[in-house]
């Protein structure tokens, strides 16, 4: 038995949809004569060390209690969120209600869905939103929807401000903060595909004091389906054009294929720019042999910290390097230990364990370094990366015994799940 829906799609909760939609997959359908008045998934947290468990899906039981806005809202405010793991928010007063999980907004019932809650909300709260906030990505179908509202005033929020703007409000902060915003993509400010970055700044607004070191994505979309694409990247990016093909990948990827990959990613034709550090996960995931093809967001990441070594205590290189541009998180010399160290035989645990390690350690100290240079002693981390245990633990322990005060999402997920909360608050700050 399982929830009623084919994957990606939202849950099919009145009977006539289910036997429509799941008719060719189930072989018998338990149907009730009460119906059901509102699609809800369940709730998924997970269990931190010394800390509230992590909500990784916010949804049946947290659902529709109501979050603070420290700054307040003049009228009410409707915020629509990211693309993936899709919740909006509406917001008035001093008081936010985040929908629930309503999933990834590429297929057409799951945008169903999405409209049909928010007319649900303003029902149910009785507002009509004077400020519709939005991400700035221009093809997400979230922000295309806030487009179609008339007699609203838009706000367009920066992808990974909206994840620092929700953490900080969930804890009633205004900022200022050193944000460590890691995830697998956002639209950044200058056109390219952010993810690993290091913001300062409140609600109102941030700077980008740093990134991790950004490479191409060959294939645009098809290198997060295909991690071993991201591995070829940095290697192109570490090595120079044309990289040897790691031993992980012998016998598993056509040497042609790596040789075109090779030549796209040196080229930059077909592939963006990203900072991600979900795609530097996805990488490291390829060459410890982990996973070449993915068939869910966040697969090869997953296996990654699942194989860490608890024990192993080592870790690899990682410099945070200072140039006139900001702070640059550097995986060059990391990505060339990881081939070296496999091709040595030493165990994916032991490897997976170091890179974590490495990674923390460079976040922490990138965090010492824009908290001094703007001279604030409140940290954020926050964005999908920290779903992860091992990362969200380790670089928290660094961070606070940097003499640092470290948030972390609490009553919202830090992955998208938090995204249109953020959106809200930052457009409560700035109308």
């Amino acid at each position: 038995m399982t929830s009623g829906n084919v994957s990606d799609e939202p849950i099919a909760y009145r009977n006539d949809e289910a036997l429509e939609r799941l008719g060719a997959m189930a072989d018998l359908f338990l149907l009730h004569d009460r119906p059901i008045h509102m699609r809800t998934d369940d709730s998924i947290v997970r269990a931190i060390d010394r800390r509230p468990p992590l909500l990784l899906r916010r949804s049946r039981g947290y659902v529709p209690d109501s979050l603070p806005v420290p700054l307040g809202t003049g009228g009410a405010v409707l915020a629509c969120g990211a693309e993936l793991k899709s919740t909006f928010c509406l917001a008035k007063g001093g008081r936010a209600w985040v929908s629930h999980h309503i999933g990834d907004l590429q297929n057409a019932e799951t945008s169903r869905s999405f409209r049909e809650g928010i007319a649900h909300y303003e029902r149910l709260l009785a507002v009509t939103p004077a400020v519709v906030a939005h991400d700035l990505h221009p093809d997400y179908l979230s922000s295309a929807y806030a487009v179609e509202r008339e007699d609203v005033r838009l706000v367009g929020v920066q992808h990974h401000h909206a994840h620092l703007a929700a953490c900080l409000a969930e804890h009633g902060e205004t900022g200022p903060a050193v944000g460590v915003i890691f995830d697998g993509s956002g639209y950044g400010t200058d056109g390219t595909v952010w993810g690993g970055e290091i913001l300062v700044g409140d609600l109102a607004g941030v700077v980008r004091a740093g990134s991790l070191h950004a490479v191409r994505m060959p294939g645009g979309e098809a290198a997060i389906r295909e991690p071993w694409r991201m591995a070829c990247a940095w290697l192109v990016a570490a090595q120079g054009a044309l990289p040897p093909m790691p031993l992980a990948f012998q016998g598993r990827i056509d040497v042609g294929r790596w040789r075109a990959v090779s030549q796209i990613a040196a080229s930059g034709l077909s592939s963006p720019v990203t900072s991600s550090v979900g795609r530097l996960f996805d990488a490291v995931a390829a060459l410890v042999g982990l996973r070449m093809v993915v068939t869910f967001e966040g697969q090869a990441a997953t296996l990654l910290e699942a194989s860490v070594d608890p024990a192993e205590r080592g870790t690899l290189p990682m410099p945070v390097e200072r140039s006139d541009e900001g702070l640059t998180i550097d995986a060059y010399e990391t990505i060339r230990e990881v081939v070296a160290q496999v091709a040595a035989g030493v165990p994916t645990g032991v490897v997976a364990a170091r890179f974590h390690n490495a990674l923390a350690g460079a976040a922490a100290s990138a965090c010492a370094m824009a908290a001094a240079d703007a001279d604030v002693d409140l940290v954020v981390l926050s964005g999908g990366v920290f779903q992860n245990r091992v990362m969200l633990e380790r670089t928290a322990r660094l961070v606070v015994s940097a003499g640092l005060r470290v948030l972390v999402p609490e009553r919202l997920p830090p992955n998208d799940g938090g995204v249109s909360y953020g959106q809200a608050a930052v457009a409560a700050a700035t109308t």
